[in-house]
């Protein structure tokens, strides 16, 4: 037994160093190189018109406005062989949807991308991967912009990086896309500017929202027994954004819960439950163990559109999450504690977001409770501003925008 226990101990400790280093090998400059160089002797590979790639969140998910593409194209039978790239250890995301995936930067994926006709994605490439010419890239990006992106950021707070290197890497990126989806106007001014973006600019709504307009009572019922969400209670969906100078390491952001749970369980425990959805960069685990029936963690949820259908309320802060929840006329409350240093030091926004939120701005646990238990006079109370956020990011979201895109990119490159 005791030979046993040192075994296996040995073992874990052998597997984790192991890990370590191939984790440490796989992000040198060489094996970039040798990727690169891959992907160069792949890409004279001939090319398969028919095949398409999607990826979203940098394979973790099989979700946003890849997703509805895909889902758009395949009710639209057509003739194409489609993968989605995906990150390992999330594979079972995917699994359940049944969906032809390939694992990021092993040699079947570098072979399929450098003969794929179409690339959809929603994050940015590794800039190492080498595009062929023949390639379509539709970057269909994943949010409308209210804190400042690429070259309208000042200073760049990411570890790993400078800001001249970030704006740098953001812009040459941006140069290898063909086709770029903004949601609206205001976007489209943005996008163009920030991403110094000079290629077919797709000003047709999100393709993502569609889902929005399409759901049903059913879905949304489903949702709730999934997460364990007892019937009868309202849901707010606390969905907050990252924080740029708040890492573990690259790529692997912190959170803490900045509110008082006791407070909150013991003032809306009895009609309310609160469903946590951290951003797809934030690393850290929730603790919210003795809470259970009140909190629910719904991070490693597939896909956000689904939280957003049973959210009576949305509680974010900076998160783009507020323009595509926006869509369904439901009240939000904006919890921004850190509001002086999140706009004066990290990002800055792009128009008066104190001014002008379609919803209160809350800095204590104490605000969010009153705004909570009031929530039902939000819309009222906020009605000049939300028709002004309503009419400037809203008027393209029809349940259509899919269509117009495939119409633009796929219509077009298939002619």
């Amino acid at each position: 037994m005791y030979m046993l226990k040192r075994w296996k101990k040995w073992k874990k400790k052998w597997k984790k160093r192991t890990k370590k280093k191939w984790n440490k090998l796989r992000k040198s400059k060489k094996m970039r190189r040798f990727y690169r160089n891959i992907s160069m002797i792949a890409g004279r590979l001939p090319k398969k018109k028919n095949i398409i790639v999607f990826e979203s969140f940098l394979g973790k998910q099989y979700s946003c406005n890849p997703r509805a593409v895909y889902e758009t194209l395949k009710q639209q039978d057509r003739n194409y062989i489609y993968y989605w790239s995906i990150d390992h250890r999330f594979k079972s995301r995917f699994d359940e949807h049944g969906v032809q995936t390939i694992t990021r930067f092993t040699l079947k994926w570098f072979i399929v991308m450098m003969r794929a006709k179409y690339w959809v994605f929603n994050s940015r490439l590794p800039k190492w991967i080498a595009k062929p010419n023949d390639t379509v890239y539709l970057q269909t990006w994943h949010g409308t912009p209210l804190k400042k992106l690429a070259l309208d950021m000042d200073e760049v707070y990411m570890p790993g990086t400078t800001t001249d290197m970030y704006k740098r890497n953001f812009v040459a990126e941006a140069s290898r896309w063909d086709y770029l989806v903004s949601p609206n106007h205001y976007s489209s001014e943005i996008f163009e500017r920030a991403f110094d973006f000079n290629q077919q600019l797709l000003e047709t709504g999100y393709p993502r929202n569609d889902y929005l307009f399409h759901y049903t009572e059913e879905d949304a019922a489903r949702i709730k027994e999934r997460l364990g969400i007892p019937e009868g209670k309202k849901v707010v969906l606390y969905a907050p954004t990252w924080r740029d100078n708040e890492y573990h390491f690259i790529g692997k952001y912190k959170f803490a819960v900045q509110m008082d749970m006791d407070k909150m369980y013991q003032e809306l425990g009895d009609d309310y439950v609160v469903v946590f959805r951290l951003h797809y960069l934030v690393s850290d685990k929730l603790d919210l163990s003795g809470y259970e029936g009140f909190a629910v963690d719904g991070s490693n949820y597939p896909d956000i559109r689904d939280l957003y259908i049973i959210g009576d309320i949305l509680m974010t802060d900076y998160s783009s999450v507020m323009f595509d929840y926006g869509v369904l006329k439901r009240p939000m409350i904006f919890y921004v504690y850190d509001i002086e240093n999140y706009r004066d030091q990290l990002r800055g926004f792009y128009f008066d977001f104190e001014k002008e939120a379609p919803g209160p701005l809350v800095t204590t646990t104490d605000e969010i409770i009153q705004e909570i238990k009031q929530a039902d006079t939000i819309r009222s109370r906020y009605k000049d501003h939300i028709d002004w956020f309503e009419q400037t990011f809203h008027s393209l979201e029809d349940g259509k925008a899919s269509e117009r895109v495939i119409s633009r990119v796929f219509d077009r490159t298939e002619a």
